[in-house]
């Protein structure tokens, strides 16, 4: 086929598929996520561990003078103990009174149970949780106007407050520890400056540790001492917070408005560390994005490769392949929860659920890849057996054929699931993210890289390093040779389509972790797994890999310099085409029959 033919046949498909392709399209901006749950070992340890958390405030409602109370509830900051937040929570908001007994004995006690009639319920000891004995030896019951309430004044409520909301940073959860340090930094309050340094040695995540140092120097410049905030900004040059930036401008000002020219200078020394960070972490961000982009094209182009690159057929119904994949992973996903039930042309279809338990389910992705590469195979083996067989060396009728199929695969899918959009939940080793230095690595786009470098590694050797690939390459070379020399080419073409077919169904299955699945879900990447395949050099899977990394990079790179996606993806196609108007045959170069006829 020539490639001329070829080269104007894709420009103009591209040309007319662009405006709906780019508008859905995202800009590229620096993430900085928050990181998914991670459970880490019990902290272990207070941060002032009093003998006993419910004796420490026992102690303190029994204490007559409020300095007193203040301190012993300040002893409690950062222990973290849930029965010592209940009960100074129940405290400050009037849940506790006090009780005097036949002997004149005076504790504390709280109301339990509902309300009768008169609005008497059970009255309870505090220290114990026991009921507190009545007349003839029976539960007292009691109204809040027979009971003496437990007054606070504003500075102990203070102090309550500082310990029920430092108790989270002694929580079993990461998550839940990291927002609530972040949350103490853009607080800057210089209160919670002690608890913030005396949980710092005893934090066991080394992130953590890091938020923590950041918001203690954060408060640290709301506090009067000039020496103190001195040593907060060189600690935050060091630190480098991105949320840092509008303190430290509001200090550099205040500074230089009072003539202090080294506190200014510090602060504005630390602004610089901060943005020339955020310059590396937007130079990072890029890069990963770029490759992440990269490895989603290439596994959507990997199996147009195949068929196309090796076998030439323009196969226009390659996206549908891509949703085939997709919706599989979607119905593996339903048969692990609690079914499916589909309405094909009228008829009610049930697919039973296996009710999996939650660990289970998480593993339903793994059967999901490899069910999505036979289904598309398979649909793949039917289509080269009724329809393509009969259009190999005809380019323009496999085009026609194939988008008149598309097109029907198309209807076919919103008979069957409908013509909206499903959703694929990833599982929760997919979900999540590592958070470095400001740039946001997402686990499922991490995996989709590490695998589109597999299924790269697998298809080289599949192609160069087994019989049947020696078989593909005889027949891409020379078809007539071949079949002289006693090579089956009607099999080896099937099994080449199939093979193909089944790496563009896995590419539906990972496309469902990025977004919704949809009837057109393929669409969107079928212009630009053409170009790819066509800019790397038809038939060279190694051009095909160059091809997709460079389109995804210079993508990503764009959108971050200009700032509009749109912008960029024009760019990055008008590079595209004045690059095949030099350079027709791609990056790399096969001479062989299949090409040249």
């Amino acid at each position: 086929m020539p490639s001329r033919f070829l080269i104007r046949t894709l420009l103009a498909l591209t040309l007319a598929c662009f405006t709906k392709q780019a508008g859905g399209q995202q800009g590229g901006h620096v993430i900085v996520g928050e990181p998914e749950p991670t459970e880490l070992p019990q902290p272990g340890g207070m941060i002032q561990p009093p003998a006993n958390a419910r004796e420490v405030v026992i102690e303190a409602l029994m204490s007559t003078d409020p300095a007193e109370q203040a301190a012993l509830v300040r002893s409690l900051l950062g222990s973290g103990d849930p029965d010592a937040v209940g009960l100074l929570t129940a405290w400050r908001e009037g849940y506790i009174y006090y009780h005097d007994d036949f002997e004149g004995d005076r504790f504390p006690v709280r109301f339990d149970g509902e309300a009768d009639g008169v609005g008497r319920r059970n009255v309870v000891r505090l220290d114990n949780g026991e009921p507190v004995p009545g007349v003839g030896g029976q539960p007292m019951r009691a109204t809040e106007n027979q009971l003496e309430l437990a007054f606070t004044d504003s500075r102990l409520r203070q102090a309550m407050r500082s310990v029920t909301d430092m108790a989270a940073l002694v929580a079993d959860n990461h998550n839940r520890r990291l927002a609530a340090v972040r949350g103490i930094a853009l607080e800057q309050n210089p209160d919670k400056i002690e608890a913030l340094e005396l949980r710092l040695p005893l934090e066991p995540s080394r992130q953590i540790q890091r938020e923590i140092e950041v918001a203690i120097a954060m408060s640290q410049l709301r506090l009067p001492e000039r020496e103190i905030k001195l040593a907060a900004c060189r600690e935050l040059e060091r630190l480098t917070p991105i949320p840092a930036r509008d303190t430290l401008r509001s200090l550099a000002r205040e500074a230089e408005t009072d003539g202090d020219d080294e506190l200014a200078a510090a602060a504005t020394d630390a602004l610089a560390a901060i943005e020339r960070h955020i310059t590396r972490v937007n130079a990072a961000g890029t890069v990963f994005r770029g490759l992440s982009s990269g490895s989603i094209l290439l596994i959507a182009a990997i199996g147009l490769a195949i068929t196309f690159g090796l076998m030439g057929v323009i196969n226009m119904a390659h996206g549908e392949l891509i949703a085939v994949g997709a919706y599989t992973a979607y119905i593996v996903q339903c048969v692990f929860q609690s079914g499916l039930r589909l309405s094909p042309f009228g008829y009610s279809v049930a697919i039973p659920g296996f009710n999996a338990s939650e660990g289970w389910f998480q593993a339903y992705f793994l059967f999901a890849i490899p069910l999505s590469f036979l289904v598309a195979a398979l649909v793949g083996l039917a289509i080269e057996r009724t329809i393509i067989r009969h259009l190999y060396r005809r380019p323009l009728e496999s085009l026609l054929a194939t988008w008149g199929l598309s097109l029907v695969l198309q209807q076919l899918f919103r008979l069957v699931f409908g013509a909206s959009n499903v959703q694929v939940e990833s599982p929760v080793w997919l979900s999540g993210n590592w958070t470095v230095y400001g740039v946001m690595f997402g686990w499922n786009r991490v995996f989709v890289i590490g695998f589109a470098l597999l299924i790269i590694l697998v298809t080289y050797l599949f192609l160069n390093r087994t019989r049947f690939g020696l078989l593909v390459r005889a027949v891409v070379q020379n078809r007539q040779m071949a079949a002289c020399m006693g090579v089956r080419t009607e099999r080896v073409n099937m099994i080449t389509f199939a093979f193909g077919s089944g790496l563009a169904g896995l590419a539906g299955a990972f496309l469902s972790q990025i977004g919704n699945v949809g009837p057109s879900l393929g669409q969107s990447y079928l212009i630009d797994s053409f170009m790819t395949v066509v800019v790397g050099g038809v038939g060279k899977l190694i051009g095909t890999v160059i091809s997709a990394f460079s389109i995804g990079m210079a993508d990503q790179s764009l959108q971050q310099i200009l700032l509009n996606p749109v912008l960029g993806k024009i760019l990055v196609l008008l590079a595209i085409i004045l690059f095949l108007q030099f350079r027709p045959k791609g990056l790399f170069t096969t001479q062989n029959r299949s090409l040249e006829e």
